[in-house]
């Protein structure tokens, strides 16, 4: 797969997150919440309706040759903003701080800018999945 077909698609998986996420702005302030908030307020299935999205962007890593580490990293954020879903009131207002698929957007942009990274630039040191910037 080349360069630039690796980052559209990872230019959709961010779209995706981005309507998972941060698709509203709650009015008057600066709270964004997307479907993820909206689904996770349906008792019992909502949160796991939300699951499908979030195993998308990490199966697409997964298909873009992404490391191990990475995925079971992304997986991680995915059970934790699912677990989290999962407790009524409190879990709704924790999910939307959370923010799992823009975590994991975030991640695999990280991991391929440095795949692609051109040689001498950069430091060399290896990549921090743990600490990546979030969009």
């Amino acid at each position: 797969m080349s360069r630039h077909e690796t980052f559209e698609r990872i230019e959709r998986v961010e779209r995706y997150a981005r309507r998972m996420d941060r698709a509203f702005r709650l009015p008057f302030t600066n709270i964004r919440l997307g479907w993820d908030s909206i689904l996770g307020l349906v008792p019992g299935v909502g949160d796991t309706l939300a699951l499908a999205p979030a195993v998308w962007i990490v199966n697409e890593a997964r298909n873009l040759g992404a490391p191990k580490s990475l995925i079971v990293q992304m997986a991680w954020n995915v059970g934790v903003d699912w677990a989290i879903g999962l407790l009524p009131l409190i879990g709704d207002i924790m999910d939307i701080g959370y923010k799992a698929n823009t975590r994991n957007a975030a991640l695999l942009r990280k991991w391929a800018e440095e795949r692609y990274r051109d040689v001498g630039e950069g430091s060399g040191a290896a990549p921090d999945y743990q600490n990546a910037k979030l969009a």
